[in-house]
């Protein structure tokens, strides 16, 4: 049996995607395959008599559920257990390179594409700058032509794709994966972007904004045993993407994590490019410090001149950064007394300033939130750097392909 290119059920796949409800309670011996693969998705080899004790099954049952795996490719024979006298038991495990998963980031001025295998590991990446301005269909194009030169370099073809996951710097309906509304993404709202890639590599396709991306690919990561997380994105903009009890949260309408819009006090009479004033984008930002510093006769083209102004101790710089980070900071203590993380992580561009913006948030934050909520709070740099978006659409891509449900209909297949 070959995996099915048919879309699986989740998050903003292609239009017809329904997962099969019910497909566990089919009634078949073999139901209950998916729950076994949910289990070997951690990539450690299990006996048979660990997998029939860990998922309460008998063996004749769980034999049934093996060979349906076996069938898909997916899972295959790992290495030999201990003895305990005699021939070493077998052992079953997930095949990581059975399949591959299409990794998009897109931002508005750069794009990051990646084909991982199915523990999410990066086996092949391409970067380049693109304009999300000039329209989902030249740029869904250059995604799906930058996939197949990477399978191409990796030996594989089209047949050995999973699935893709794509972030773009916008909201999302999580349902539909169509953009709503996003402000510097022109001409793609309420666009069917799962549509037009799966299209062009007919598998499934997940989308989702891509600083959720970016959240969910830092704690996979990075912060394995962190539950609860902020990851907070400052570059052209500024956007928070928020891991609670261990799962993404995205809101009723897709729209939480919209931090660059949220009212800062400094901010009185500054315009932001929404239409309102007083933005924390408006002032933390980017474009904003840049401003900021034209205005004092600094120029600086980019993130790394600012850098470069900051290392070398350039104090209209520092102070520029240092203020940023105040706002960033004065806006997220409460975030910190509503939500209470164990870990603030800061990405994006700006990031790579580093401890200068980091200063001004915490000095913020730790004296502005509650005692109760900052005394085991970590507020850091992301270890991810500028992968983070990339990691966290593969494992988007690979935890709707590979859920229970979608599994149950495979084996169907």
């Amino acid at each position: 049996m070959s995996i099915s290119t048919r879309p699986a059920s989740g998050p903003g796949a292609a239009s017809g995607s329904a997962g099969t409800a019910g497909a566990a309670g089919s009634g078949t011996p073999a139901s209950g395959a998916g729950e076994l693969l949910r289990v070997l998705r951690d990539g450690t080899p299990r006996t048979r008599a660990e997998l029939a004790e860990q998922l309460g099954v008998a063996r004749s049952t769980l034999g049934l559920r093996i060979d349906a795996l076996l069938d898909t490719g997916l899972v295959g024979p790992g290495d030999d257990g201990v003895s305990t006298g005699g021939r070493p038991p077998s052992r079953i495990a997930l095949r990581p390179d059975a399949r591959v998963v299409l990794a998009a980031d897109l931002g508005a001025g750069h794009a990051r594409i990646a084909l991982t295998d199915l523990l999410g590991v990066t086996l092949a990446e391409h970067s380049a700058d693109i304009r999300i301005a000039d329209g989902p269909d030249a740029v869904i194009a250059w995604v799906a032509d930058r996939a197949e030169e990477l399978l191409a370099e990796l030996g594989r073809t089209r047949d050995d794709l999973l699935a893709a996951g794509i972030g773009v710097p916008g909201p999302v309906d999580h349902a539909s994966g169509r953009p709503v509304s996003p402000p510097i993404m022109p001409g793609w709202n309420d666009v069917d972007v799962p549509r037009l890639l799966r299209e062009r590599l007919d598998v499934p396709v997940f989308v989702d904004n891509d600083v959720n991306l970016a959240a969910l690919g830092e704690r996979t990561h990075a912060h394995p045993d962190v539950d609860d997380l902020l990851f907070v994105k400052v570059a052209t903009g500024i956007g928070l993407g928020l891991v609670a009890d261990g799962q993404l949260r995205r809101g009723a309408q897709g729209t939480a994590g919209d931090l660059g819009h949220v009212r800062v006090a400094r901010g009185a009479g500054v315009r932001c490019t929404c239409g309102n004033e007083g933005c924390l984008e408006a002032l933390a930002a980017w474009p904003a410090i840049a401003a900021a510093l034209a205005a004092e006769g600094v120029e600086v083209g980019s993130a790394g001149d600012l850098l470069a102004l900051v290392e070398s101790g350039d104090v209209r710089a520092v102070a520029a950064v240092r203020q940023a980070g105040r706002d960033l900071g004065e806006v997220l203590a409460t975030c910190v007394n509503l939500i209470n993380p164990s870990v603030i992580v800061i990405g994006g561009s700006l990031a790579q300033i580093g401890e200068q913006l980091l200063a001004g948030v915490r000095e913020v934050v730790y004296s502005r939130s509650t005692p109760a909520a900052t005394a085991a709070l970590q507020i850091t740099l992301s270890q991810t750097r500028e992968h983070a978006a990339v990691y966290g659409a593969s494992m988007l891509a690979i935890d709707a392909a590979l859920s229970p449900d979608a599994v149950e209909s495979l084996v169907r297949a």
